[in-house]
């Protein structure tokens, strides 16, 4: 049986692993990844456009001379822009992995909780490599979105493509807000640095008391000895 100490720790360590695996399903399922508005001009007049979308869905609606439009929902996925379309791909691809790795982390976490450690890819190791591919990748995917947004004009490709209403018009200024869906990317790579330190302290202790019980004989208490 695991020592209570060993239980505790992996009990903690396959919390953080948890809550590493819900908020990742939180990033994939919504879509308030990031809020732009673009204003344009018609003619004379004057407009703006409000975009709101995740990986995979969103909505624009558009206002004109104070007459609002219907909302249009749309596929993110439908874009027509080939390396747009393929560098929102890849950041789904990483947060898949990032899904994967810390259902992994939570299930190595959880078989150690109760039952004894290996000194092989089940143990520490394993937790090890599985929180720091989702570091890498949470950090990667917060990057590569960004400079989707702001290098490759995700949002203004969006509404050209989807707000079909608004053709011809021109863009004067636009403004990008990111929603809690990007943001608590960061809280990933907080749990799953939060992992690594517990099973740094772990091993610590656990060399540490191997090295208590490794003392030479002769630096033991005198009366442990005459026992």
């Amino acid at each position: 049986m695991p020592s209570r100490r060993k239980s505790m720790m992996f009990a903690s360590a396959f919390l953080t692993s948890i809550c590493s695996f819900v908020i990742v399903c939180l990033v994939l399922a919504t879509k308030n990844w990031i809020s732009s508005e673009i204003y344009y001009t018609i003619l004379n007049s004057t407009g703006k456009t409000t975009i709101t979308y995740g990986l995979f869905d969103g909505v624009c609606s558009s206002m004109q001379n104070d007459l609002d439009t219907p909302q249009f929902f749309f596929q993110v996925a439908d874009m027509e822009n080939t390396k747009v379309r393929t560098v929102n791909i890849v950041v789904i691809i990483l947060l898949v992995f990032i899904l994967l790795s810390s259902l992994l982390s939570s299930g190595f976490t959880f078989y150690n909780a109760i039952s004894n450690p290996y000194q092989t890819f089940l143990g520490p190791v394993g937790v090890y490599v599985w929180n720091s591919i989702s570091c890498i990748c949470s950090l990667l995917a917060l990057i590569l979105f960004a400079v989707n947004v702001e290098v490759n004009d995700l949002s203004f490709e969006l509404t050209v493509q989807h707000c079909s209403w608004l053709e011809g018009y021109t863009k004067s200024i636009q403004t990008n807000a990111y929603g809690y869906s990007y943001w608590i990317i960061f809280l990933i790579v907080f749990f799953a640095a939060a992992t690594v330190i517990i099973m740094v302290f772990y091993q610590h202790a656990r060399y540490s008391k191997r090295k208590e019980q490794e003392k030479p004989i002769e630096n033991a208490p005198k009366d442990g000895i005459l026992f």
